[in-house]
């Protein structure tokens, strides 16, 4: 878990976009925490965060990553 600054935190929860990684990953633990919170701490509710990250993970990689990649190896051509 990225620690960043109180101040930073007040934003973020209002809706500010995040500037780093270590902010987009405070946003995730904040929306997993506040699931657990609702749901109460179960191994399927653990399963249940982890799991739509994971598949929010794959949809961004299958929808925006390997497009970039294709682009690339067009631009630069292929390491394989």
């Amino acid at each position: 878990m990225p620690y960043i600054t109180t101040n930073r935190r007040k934003v973020l929860n209002v809706g500010e976009i995040p500037d780093s990684a270590g902010e987009l990953n405070y946003l995730f633990t904040v929306l997993c925490r506040k699931y657990l919170d609702k749901k109460k701490r179960s191994y399927q509710h653990f399963n249940d965060c982890i799991g739509a990250l994971e598949g929010c993970k794959l949809e961004m990689y299958r929808r925006q990553v390997e497009q970039y990649e294709d682009k690339k190896i067009l631009e630069n051509g292929d390491v394989w």
